[in-house]
């Protein structure tokens, strides 16, 4: 079994229409010893939404492509715009933790070429929203979370409505497939707490199929 890779259950547990919560399933102190090399090649940044304005979460990415927004708006690109260089390579363990996780889920054959990577402090939240820049939308998104907890928000294909909130911990993976894909999802205002390895501060890893 890969390192990154711990106290895998047999079944994943569906929350909502191929929505699939994976408790506890990776070993993030592996994660967080590949995140100082990934930051420094293409640092965090709070991006500017089409819209102008500022984004709440810091984001950047590693992989063949990286989730980027502009004035224009949303796409996907090959190039880091705040460094001018590529995106640095997704670590191959990282790519065998999406895999694993998806295949857990039901969704056999998943090979991101994204991974997003952000960063919420204290207060830091995530509006509703739906994952639709990608070319091919029938592969999963596979989330990863690090350090304190979150409070994940899964709607419908409506962005209002009652949300099913799902409490995630360090080593919880989300996996969005099915019907809730393309359903609207976000994070509740992170409250306090603290990691032991990292402070007040939680990461999120999204791998996407972007092309």
């Amino acid at each position: 079994m890969n390192d990154l890779l711990a106290n895998l259950r047999p079944a994943a547990e569906e929350m909502k229409d191929g929505a699939f919560l994976l408790a506890n399933f990776a070993d993030t102190d592996k994660i967080l010893q590949e995140l100082p090399r990934l930051l420094e090649a293409s640092p965090l940044r709070h991006m500017t939404t089409p819209g102008g304005r500022q984004m709440r979460v810091a984001m950047t990415n590693c992989g063949q492509y990286g989730w980027v927004s502009a004035p224009s708006g949303y796409r996907y690109d090959s190039t880091d715009p705040t460094t001018g260089n590529p995106w640095p390579d997704m670590p191959e363990p990282f790519m065998a933790l999406a895999k694993n996780a998806a295949a857990a889920a039901g969704y056999d054959g998943f090979a991101p070429d994204v991974c997003l990577i952000n960063r919420y402090g204290v207060g830091t939240r995530l509006s509703p929203h739906i994952d639709q820049d990608e070319a091919e939308k029938s592969w999963p998104i596979v989330s990863v979370s690090i350090g304190i907890p979150a409070i994940f928000q899964l709607f419908g294909s409506a962005r209002g409505g009652t949300a099913t909130n799902i409490p995630l911990y360090d080593g919880d993976v989300m996996v969005l497939g099915g019907r809730a894909r393309m359903y609207y999802h976000g994070v509740k205002p992170v409250t306090a707490a603290r990691d032991a390895r990292i402070g007040a501060l939680r990461y999120n890893l999204t791998f996407r199929r972007a092309r």
